[in-house]
C-alpha cells in the first residue's frame, strides 16, 4: 500500500479537529488519523517490535488475528507524537488531547516472543511509554491520555501490577500536564452489533480504589452502552475527575440533548460538576461523519445547560 502524503494527512487532522471545535467539544483530539490503529501506530514508534513476520493470536478474549512480535529488548525508538501534537494544536486555540496505549493493552495485542513474563515486558513499556510522554509534554501538550481499555478485561492484572505502570508511564511528568487514564469496556466489530462481550462493567468497582490512589488526575469510564451504578461507583473516586461517556460509539442512534443532560444531571449530584467531564464513550471511528458530530453536538449542548 503506498504511503499517503504528509500534507494530505496534516489536512485531515486539521479537518477532524476543527468539526470537533466547532461541534463544542473544549479539548480535542486529532482523532488519530494517522494511525492504522490506536496502538500499532505506537508499537511502531518502539523497538524490539517486529512487524514484519506477525504471530497469530487471540485479543481481548473475543478476535483472532495476526499481531507483531516482540523479539527483543524494548527500547524507545523515536516518537512521532510531539509531531502529531503540533499539527493539531495548529488548528484550533483549544488544548488538544494526544492518546497513547498503555502497557496492559500492548502486551494484550502483541505476541512476547522475548520477556515471557508480563511484569518485565509492562516495566519496560511504561518506561518507553514515559519518554514519549515526556516528549509530548515538551512540546507543549498539557492533556496526555494513557489508553488501557484492558484494565476492564483483567481487573485482576491491572491491581497487581497494570496500575502500578500506568503510573509510570507519567513520571516525572510536570503538575501542568493533565494526567488521564482511558478504560473503555471494548468495541464490537461493527457498528449496532448485538451481543458483542464487553468487558464487565463490574471491573470499574474492582479498580476504583486503586486508580484514585494513581498518580492520575482524570479516569475517562464508559457509561452510555450500559449505564453503571453511579451511586456505588462515583463516591470510590474521592480525588480523581472523572469523563463520563454519555454517548454511544457503536451505536447508530443519536442519542438526544435531554437523555444526555439527564444522566449527566445524576453523576453532578453524585460527583459534583467540578469533578466530571462529558464524552464519548470511546472513538467514534464506526459512526459516519454525520452520525458523529450530531453526537458530540448534543452532548456539548447537554453539557453546557448544566455548566450554564
Amino acid at each position: 500500500m503506498a504511503a499517503i502524503d504528509d500534507g494530505v494527512l496534516d489536512a485531515a487532522v486539521h479537518a477532524v479537529v476543527c468539526d470537533q471545535t466547532d461541534a463544542g467539544i473544549d479539548i480535542p483530539t486529532d482523532g488519530e488519523v494517522r494511525r492504522e490503529n490506536y496502538i500499532h501506530y505506537q508499537c511502531r514508534q518502539l523497538t524490539g517490535i517486529d512487524f514484519a513476520k506477525l504471530s497469530y493470536k487471540r485479543i481481548r478474549g473475543t478476535t483472532d488475528t495476526s499481531v507483531p512480535t516482540i523479539r527483543g529488548e524494548i527500547g524507545i525508538g523515536e516518537s512521532l507524537l510531539a509531531r502529531d501534537y503540533r499539527v493539531a494544536q495548529a488548528a484550533t486555540a483549544s488544548p488538544v488531547k494526544i492518546t497513547i496505549p498503555g502497557p496492559m493493552t500492548i502486551i494484550d495485542s502483541v505476541v512476547d516472543d522475548h520477556y515471557r513474563d508480563d511484569m518485565m515486558l509492562g516495566a519496560d513499556l511504561a518506561v518507553a511509554i514515559n519518554n514519549h510522554i515526556r516528549a509530548l509534554a515538551e512540546a507543549g501538550c498539557t492533556n496526555i491520555q494513557v489508553d488501557e481499555p484492558v484494565m476492564a478485561r483483567k481487573p485482576e492484572i491491572a491491581l497487581h501490577h497494570g496500575i502500578d505502570h500506568l503510573a509510570r508511564c507519567f513520571d516525572g511528568i510536570d503538575k501542568s500536564v493533565t494526567r488521564i487514564a482511558h478504560a473503555c469496556c471494548g468495541y464490537p466489530n461493527s457498528l449496532d452489533e448485538v451481543g458483542y462481550p464487553k468487558a464487565d462493567r463490574g471491573a470499574y468497582l474492582e479498580l476504583a480504589d486503586a486508580l484514585d490512589e494513581a498518580p492520575i488526575d482524570q479516569i475517562s469510564i464508559e457509561d452510555a452502552h450500559a449505564h453503571n451504578d453511579l451511586d456505588a461507583l462515583l463516591p470510590r473516586f474521592g480525588s480523581t475527575t472523572i469523563i463520563l461517556g454519555v454517548v454511544g460509539i457503536a451505536r447508530s442512534r443519536i442519542e438526544t440533548v435531554d437523555e444526555i443532560e439527564q444522566r449527566l444531571r445524576q453523576a453532578v449530584d453524585i460527583h459534583g460538576a467540578d469533578r466530571l467531564i462529558a464524552a464519548p464513550d470511546c472513538g467514534l471511528g464506526y459512526l459516519s461523519r454525520d452520525q458523529a458530530l450530531q453526537k458530540l453536538r448534543n452532548l456539548s449542548t447537554a453539557a453546557h445547560r448544566i455548566a450554564d
